[in-house]
């Protein structure tokens, strides 16, 4: 007899902790709706099943709400989890609810895989970072632990220490800092880090120009080699290299419109034999 009570209360906790208010007896409607085909009666039978069952898809829902998204967002996402499980579920596989709650919860999972990372990463290296943190985890959870290293993390997770690494970039990339942070460090008040961004740097676009310019600057005589430097890499003005030279301005213009005709008519000449022309 104390077998048999010991028996029931058991059966009486499993079942308590598996059965929910929100799980309805649609064991008919299922039923009805295998044996119709697609149409308006099969569309309004779904919707029906979809309004009993929201609720358990809500409360599923609600497990994740800690994780930075919003709950309004995940119930919707567990709302088109149940109904691809509505549309896919076959009555004599057993009931519903064995099968509407991993798909409900692979949906949510899919969705913070795919939607919440700022930087995409493939999933190979998503599920490293889960390693990694968890390792870290259990490596620093006894007070005055150390921050282990990539060895130590390595070593306990079974991976390698090239993982590691993934996953620890893996780690920074699940959100990314606004560019209108301020800097931590010191010696950085006021600053954000889009003021640490390097900005584009003008003289690549002058590269081509100087190389074209070589050749014709070398064979240029050694006083308009000069002029042309002091002017267009000093900054230097007409006016002082012609007292540098004792020569009049007129006539510094005129020696520069010239070196740069020539220069300009070397380069030419010089690109007309790279690409096979005949010279000008």
């Amino acid at each position: 007899m104390l077998t048999n009570i010991t028996a029931v209360a058991t059966q009486r906790r499993r079942t308590s902790r598996h059965v929910h208010d929100d799980c309805p007896d649609t064991t008919a409607a299922f039923g009805r709706v295998a044996g119709l085909a697609e149409g308006p009666e099969r569309d309004l039978l779904c919707e029906e099943l979809v309004e009993a069952w929201l609720p358990m898809a809500h409360r599923i829902a609600r497990r994740y709400r800690n994780k930075g998204e919003s709950t309004e967002d995940l119930e919707q996402v567990a709302a088109m989890g149940l109904v691809k499980a509505i549309n896919h579920y076959q009555p004599e596989r057993g009931p519903f609810q064995c099968y509407a709650v991993p798909t409900i919860t692979g949906e949510l999972r899919r969705h913070f895989r795919d939607r919440m990372w700022d930087v995409h990463v493939p999933r190979r290296v998503q599920d490293l970072r889960n390693k990694v943190r968890a390792a870290r985890r259990d490596l620093t959870e006894r007070p005055g632990s150390p921050e282990p290293g990539i060895s130590a993390i390595a070593a306990y997770a079974g991976l390698s220490e090239a993982e590691v690494r993934d996953g620890l970039k893996a780690i920074e990339s699940y959100s990314a800092l606004s560019l209108d942070a301020e800097l931590s460090p010191s010696g950085h008040d006021g600053q954000s880090l889009a003021d640490a961004l390097g900005a584009p740097d003008t003289a690549y676009d002058l590269i081509t120009d100087r190389e074209a310019a070589k050749t014709g600057l070398r064979h240029l005589p050694e006083r308009e080699r000069a002029i042309l430097y002091l002017r267009f890499f000093e900054g230097m003005t007409q006016a002082r290299i012609a007292e540098k030279f004792g020569i009049s301005q007129m006539h510094v213009s005129r020696l520069i419109h010239l070196s740069c005709a020539r220069v300009r008519a070397e380069a030419g000449r010089e690109y007309g034999a790279a690409d096979g022309l005949p010279a000008a």
